[in-house]
Parts: C-alpha cells; structure tokens; sequence
C-alpha cells in the first residue's frame, strides 16, 4: 500500500461536515474549535471511532480544569476489548496483529486469535493467583510479541501494568517497582543486545529480593534451564481451554488505572504516573489516526497498513507502538540494537526491518535518523522499501539537514522502486511526552512541511509557546504550555497524597490565578517552543534539567545517586545540551575527594557506577574535575543556569550570585562555557 490514499484526517472531516454541519476554512480553524469545544470536540471523537460502552456517559467532561478533569462518567471501556474487537475482521483479511524481528534477521507473525487466546490465557492464569482489579502487574521484558500479550493480559482484568526494559540496571528498575508494590513480576532471563546476550538471571533475583510484595514471578526464558520460577511464560500462553475460548475482558470504568510509567525530575525518585484506561484509548486513537495517518490495516482506504516505531519498552513510544493495535493496524516491532555493534556500525539494520516486515510507516528517535545520515547509508541495500510512504521522528528536535538527506535519497529510490509517495516523502514529526502518553504538536498529511519543523498543533491540544510574563506569543521561542485539559493527562502519581507531586511537577510554574484573569493553572511542560506565524512548530530542547539522551529522560537525582556513592566522589553536576537537533551533549562535572587522581581509571570507574545503577545509555560524553558546584544559599546545585551558559546565555540574565552560596566558583564555568561555544561555533 502507498499513498495517495485519502488521508485519515479528510475522512473525518468530511464526518464532521456530514454528522456535525461543520465545516472550517483551515486546519487551523478546525483545531481551534477542538480546543474552544472541548466537550463537542471529543464526543465527535468517540463517535467517530465507534467507541462502546454498555451504560451511557452522563457528560463528556464534568469539570475543565487541571489538574482534576473527569471525563466520560459513567462510560465503561477496556483497553483490551477495544484491541480484541478487530480480531475476526482482520484475520478474515488475512493480516497479522504483530510482525516482529531481532538482530538474528528472522521474521515472526502472531496473528490476531493467536494474541487473543494468549493474552486471555495469561489473564485466566493471573485471575487464578489472585490477581484483581487494582493490583500491580511489573514487567521487565524486551520488545517482543510477549510483552505486548502480557500487557493485553494485565489490562483484560483491569490489573495495572507496568514495564522497565531489561538493559536497565536493578537499582533504576528497583526505585521504580518499588513505588508501586506489584504483586506479580513477568521478568526475562537474558536479552540480546549489538549480538551479545546479556544474563539477567542475577538481576531478577535481585528484583525478587527488593520487591517484598511480590507473590508470584513469571519467567519468559530463553534458556533450557532456567531460575526457579513460579511459572514459566511460555508455557502459560501455550494453553487451550474452553474457559480461554470463551474470556472476555472486563468493561472498566472510563478512568480505570491502565499502566504506570516513568517521568523522572531533577529531585527525588522517578514519577510514577498512572493514566486511565479511556484516555489512553481516546487520545491514541485520534493522534495515530488524523496526525499519524496510520489506518485500520484491514479497511479498504488503507489495506495492508503497518506501523513500525522502534523502541525499548523504556519508552513512552513503546506503548504508542502497542497503540497501533487499537486501530486494528498490524503492528511491526523490532528488538534489539538499532546501529549494529559497536565494533561493526551498521545503521542500515532497522531499514532492513522495514524492508522485511513490509512497513508502510516507520518511526524512530530524531538521533537515529542522524546517525544513518551522518553514516551515509545505502538506502538502496536495505532491501525493497517500495512501500514505506512515511517517516516519523520523536524523542528530540530532527535537524533541517537530517530531514533533507532523507528527502534526497527517497526521492532518488523514488525514480527506481516507483514510489510516488517517496518522491515527495511525509514526515510525521511529532513532540509530546511520557507525561500524558501522547503528542502536543505532529503531523498532518495535507498541512506543507519545512524540514526542521513540525506541521502543526494536534487537535485538541491547547498549546502555547508562553513569554516570561506568561503570555501566548507567535514566532518567539517560549515555554510549551497547554492551557486546557486533555483526556489521557495524569490521573494521579501514585502514592502522591492531595497531588501534591502531581501539582508540583506541572502546575508549579502557572498555578491557579496566575496571571490576575482569574484563569486556573496552566500545564508546563518542560520544553521550549516556537510557533511560527503558519501554525507549524519547532522544539529546541528541555527548558528544565531533564536529561533528554535520545528521547529517553532521565532525573538528574537518578544519576547523582549512582555517582555520589563512590567514595572518590564528593559531588557533582550534569547537563544536557541537547539543543534543536544537535547531538546530545552530557558533560558531567565531579568534585573528587582530596588525594585522588582525575585520571583513566577513576573515569571508567564513574561510567561503571552510571552503567550499573542506571544504563550506558546515560553515560556522558565527557567528565570533568571541578573545585566546587554551584550551589544556592539553600544548597540546591545549579543544573538550569549552567545549562544556559553552555547555551549561550548571558551569565547575568541567568544566574543570581547574590542567591549562591559560593558565587567565585563560577570562573571556572564560565571559562568552560566561553571555550565550549568557541569550539561548538566552529
């Protein structure tokens, strides 16, 4: 399947013009009534996908305001069901649910009864262990079909999922789990990674150990002999019954908890963020539909449609990838090192997915692309991409240049493989967050395109680039804000009594009557922002001290935590430079006890402290001694100020020295700020 097809987000306009009488001039026009109308707006969306409910909803939302929204009362949904609701249509057409694919090469279909009977297997299995509605299911699992039939599971009996990836280190995935006290562990005994496998056996020991409130571990095992589980995955899955045949998933209230996810801040332990089972459903059904242009894969407009969006299921993009299902779109997923290993590179191994799998829309982080540029790959190796018709691109901002070697070799491949999507090749930029496991800002396939930009605000997304005096500005970069509710928004952090957490992490910044209109509080989301006068868009980076390395954030407290336990350590500071498009640049600075040496061996011994307690994917690019950090009269370091002098900042517009507590050591920064834009620079 290629485009020209009629696009997603025609077909429902054209809806609203036939069930509604609405018609709008522009896109523009069309978003502004999605936020001005919020109620009409997304009732349109739930009638538009065909959303059911065995007892009607009394209101669409009850209360516009932020936090604390309720929307679809009385509506009863399962993320599940709606998944499950195309298997029979879409196996009559002869169509997958899940293509998957490693560094082996070597393709695996689930089809759509087979992910049914299996996630119902696994559901019966978990009811029988006492498994409830409310209870946590924790996972640490890879990409693979299993994680997905084990998500379905968890959510069928309104039980609350939540993953970490395997290459992370125990302590990153203790102080996660931890928080949220599951009562089953799903755990794999290795994983492979740039062709090696990597033991994990002693990891889920451990997980066992420092998770007392787990009563039941399920291992899927790649080894003959395994640890000592509970059960084993593949055995579970592997059961028929009339009882499995017959298993539904429960109808669960609209904001029913789904999953927890992982947002991490400058203090404290990472976020546990719980979102609700219709939200979820609601918001990713518009945003891969009308922005994504990814259609049901068995509906004639779009026949064959498949979704690839590499990821780790660390990832927010991860559960937009399980998201295709919803749609009854056959998802494509790969597991495993996008790049190769690191003694061979090879950045054309995800292309040969694509070309294997027959993806029709393909998605990654912004560095990956920048990495196959700056390799200079051979698209053409890669196999037959003839029917590839869309890139998408998150994580952090993609670069002009990035965009436009793409464009130029499609366009090349375009003249040979007759693509005529290709010659002029769609891209569905988008920008959102773990926060709200969704996208602010995106794609529309009708809207022009800039490389380097982002086409245009989503529907139903408020958003704002706001001014320091917190007003709404065009062509400034400001702070990204979004000014009214969305459905897939926090319900709650977990454990975060009165939200306290919650308020803090978002409302801070705007809170209620902040500006003297009478206004209530205003969404901050941690991004700058520029909103050209055409309605598109550009990110340049994290206005917080969030490390953002390759769409994966991470608190900076997580990091100090593992560097600061070393005894040669007595403290330190990071930053990420991650910047419109440029390489993520982490300079890392530590002050070391009197008597030892910055050399090699204290270097690898600080990676190995990052490696072990949290990932290498948070190793920095380079690590520096310092006299001192930075630090206010009240003892807090300064991530944000030296952020911005590396950005440029003039150090008197970003830095109070009558509010340090140790304002001399700041010579030493700003002789390293001056020196690092002088090489950047050049």
């Amino acid at each position: 399947m290629t485009a020209p097809f009629v696009p997603q987000i025609a077909l429902y306009r054209n809806w609203l013009a036939a069930q509604r009488g609405l018609s709008f001039g522009s896109y523009e026009e069309m978003r502004q009534w999605s936020v001005r109308d919020l109620d009409g707006f997304w009732r349109s969306i739930w009638d538009y996908y065909d959303l059911r409910s065995p007892t009607p909803f009394a209101a669409v939302i009850t209360e516009r305001k932020m936090p604390g929204a309720v929307w679809f009362p009385g509506a009863q949904v399962n993320y599940a069901r709606q998944v499950f609701r195309h298997v029979e249509a879409a196996d009559a057409a002869g169509l997958p649910a899940i293509v998957s694919g490693g560094e082996d090469g070597r393709l695996r279909e689930t089809s759509w009864p087979e992910l049914r009977r299996k996630a119902a297997a696994l559901a019966l299995h978990l009811k029988d262990n006492g498994i409830r509605p409310g209870d946590r299911v924790a996972a640490y699992l890879p990409n693979i079909p299993e994680t997905i039939i084990a998500f379905l599971a968890t959510a069928s009996i309104g039980a609350v999922w939540s993953v970490c990836a395997p290459d992370m280190a125990a302590p990153a995935v203790i102080d996660r789990f931890k928080q949220i006290e599951p009562k089953v562990l799903i755990a794999c005994d290795a994983v492979t990674y740039a062709g090696r496998q990597h033991d994990r056996r002693d990891i889920v020991a451990e997980l066992r150990r420092s998770l007392p409130t787990v009563e039941h571990v399920i291992l899927h095992s790649e080894a003959d002999a395994a640890a000592a589980p509970d059960a084993l995955l593949s055995e579970i899955v592997a059961r028929t019954s009339a009882a499995i045949d017959a298993f539904e998933p429960a109808w669960l209230p609209f904001d029913h908890p789904l999953w927890i996810v992982y947002s991490s801040g400058t203090t404290g332990l990472p976020k546990p963020i719980v979102h609700g089972h219709g939200g979820i459903v609601i918001v990713v059904l518009a945003l891969l539909g009308l922005h994504n242009d990814i259609g049901c894969s068995y509906q004639q407009n779009s026949f064959g449609e498949r979704y690839h969006w590499y990821s780790s299921t660390g990832w927010i993009m991860w559960n937009s990838q399980v998201g295709g299902l919803l749609s009854g779109t056959t998802c494509c997923i790969f597991d495993g090192s996008p790049g190769g290993t690191k003694d061979k590179p090879d950045w054309t191994t995800l292309w040969r997915f694509v070309a294997q799998s027959k993806a029709t829309f393909f998605g990654a982080g912004a560095a990956f692309f920048a990495n196959c540029a700056k390799a200079e790959i051979d698209l053409a190796a890669a196999g037959d991409l003839s029917r590839l018709r869309c890139l998408g691109s998150t994580g952090s901002p993609l670069s002009a240049d990035t965009q436009a070697w793409f464009n130029d070799r499609f366009a090349a491949l375009s003249k040979t493989n007759g693509s005529k999507a290709q010659a002029d090749l769609w891209w569905a930029n988008i920008s959102g967050g773990t926060d709200f496991a969704g996208a602010f800002i995106g794609g529309n396939r009708e809207l022009p395109q800039t490389p380097g930009a982002m086409q245009c605000r989503l529907l139903g997304a408020a958003v704002e680039a706001f001014s320091e005096q917190g007003r709404a500005v065009t062509g400034e970069v400001g702070e990204l804000v979004c000014t009214e509710p969305m459905p897939s928004m926090p319900l709650y952090f977990w454990n975060d009594e009165n939200d306290v957490r919650y308020r803090s992490s978002y409302f801070e910044t705007y809170p209620d009557n902040f500006d003297g209109s009478g206004r209530g509080p205003v969404w901050r989301h941690g991004d700058w922002l520029k909103v050209d006068p055409d309605g598109s868009c550009i990110i340049y980076g994290r206005s917080d001290a969030t490390i953002n390395r390759h769409g994966l954030r991470m608190g900076t407290s997580e990091l100090y935590s593992a560097i600061e336990a070393l005894p040669e350590v007595l403290d330190s500071l990071v930053v990420d430079l991650e910047y419109l498009g440029r390489d993520s640049y982490m300079p890392l600075f530590v002050v070391l006890r009197d008597g030892v040496a910055f050399d090699d061996a204290i270097r690898a011994k600080i990676n190995k402290a990052i490696e072990a307690g949290l990932s290498r994917r948070f190793l920095p690019n380079e690590i520096f001694a310092v006299a001192e950090i930075p630090r206010t009269l009240s003892g807090k370091k300064q991530e944000l100020p030296i952020k911005k002098l590396l950005l440029g900042h003039p150090v008197e517009k970003v830095i109070n020295k009558e509010a340090m507590a140790n304002p001399a050591c700041l010579d030493w920064y700003l002789a390293f700020a001056r020196d690092y834009l002088a090489r950047n620079a050049a």
